[in-house]
């Protein structure tokens, strides 16, 4: 892997940090088309990107710290976690929605497609600096992180609670599964069924609560090879007991029936014309 891309003395730019320059431009022209879909301003998606990429940060941060029990790592460079993000992005997002007195829905609904590839693209860069991989496996699909965050050698797997053969040095460089792929190939999924489900004539929220599932079932699905150290019961992590929230969420914005429904503007088929090319 290339975790960094260029270097200036102490200075250097990441390939994390230049994914996720990427998915905040992808996503925000993808929300930009989505929002004149769905009768909403070019200047509301600016605000809303620029709300959903400091919330977003922030939250990530917290998060991370509330996970490690460290309150310094909220000044660290490192440390950013999807679930934090989200809830952070989420109550940003929200603030606006609710100053400008705009309906929830709608806005909820014209983001969802730009949450998916956002992440796709951020899972890229956990990729390529060898971030947040998963237990190791003797399949095919394995892959070593020699100067992974941490690498995958048998003591940083070890730390992370992984049974590994106890005859293994410390220093045994391990084949992990690239859980970061797995997530890249299923939120693409998810974006491409998001983008066809706001094409079509749905109640207000549903394509939102579609997200919300289809993002839980994933992430829940993921966890499981996941190299992790938060087991909360048993196996499960935070992680998984918050996708089953967020699961829970999204069924009950998909089947809410006192919404009003929501047809696409046949004047902006262009627009997903555009996208799905």
């Amino acid at each position: 892997m290339w975790p960094t891309l260029l270097r200036f003395g102490s200075f250097e730019i990441t390939t994390f940090g230049l994914m996720m320059f990427l998915a905040f431009v992808t996503g925000g022209w993808i929300l930009t088309l989505q929002f004149r879909r769905y009768g909403l301003t070019d200047d509301l998606a600016s605000t809303i990107v620029m709300a959903a990429a400091i919330g977003g940060i922030v939250g990530a941060k917290i998060y991370y710290a509330i996970l490690f029990h460290d309150i310094r790592l909220l000044f660290d460079r490192a440390g950013l976690v999807w679930y934090g993000g989200l809830v952070g992005g989420f109550l940003a997002c929200s603030a606006i929605i609710l100053i400008k007195k705009i309906e929830y829905l709608r806005v909820a609904d014209a983001t969802a497609p730009s949450l998916s590839i956002g992440y796709a693209l951020g899972r890229i860069g956990c990729f390529l600096v060898g971030d947040d991989y998963g237990r190791p496996t003797t399949s095919w699909v394995g892959i070593a992180f020699p100067k992974g965050s941490p690498p995958t050698t048998a003591e940083s797997l070890r730390s992370f609670g992984v049974a590994v053969d106890p005859a293994l040095p410390a220093d045994a460089l391990l084949r992990v599964h690239p859980t970061q792929l797995y997530e890249v190939a299923a939120s693409l999924f998810i974006f491409f069924i998001l983008l066809r489900h706001s094409r079509s004539e749905h109640r207000a929220g549903r394509t939102f609560g579609l997200f919300l599932i289809l993002a839980g079932i994933e992430r829940f699905l993921v966890e499981i090879v996941r190299a992790k150290d938060d087991r909360l019961l048993g196996p499960f992590t935070i992680a998984q007991l918050i996708s089953v929230i967020l699961v829970a969420i999204g069924i009950a914005l998909f089947a809410r029936r006192n919404t009003r429904i929501f047809q696409p503007d046949p004047g902006h088929s262009e627009v997903h014309a555009g996208i799905t090319a």
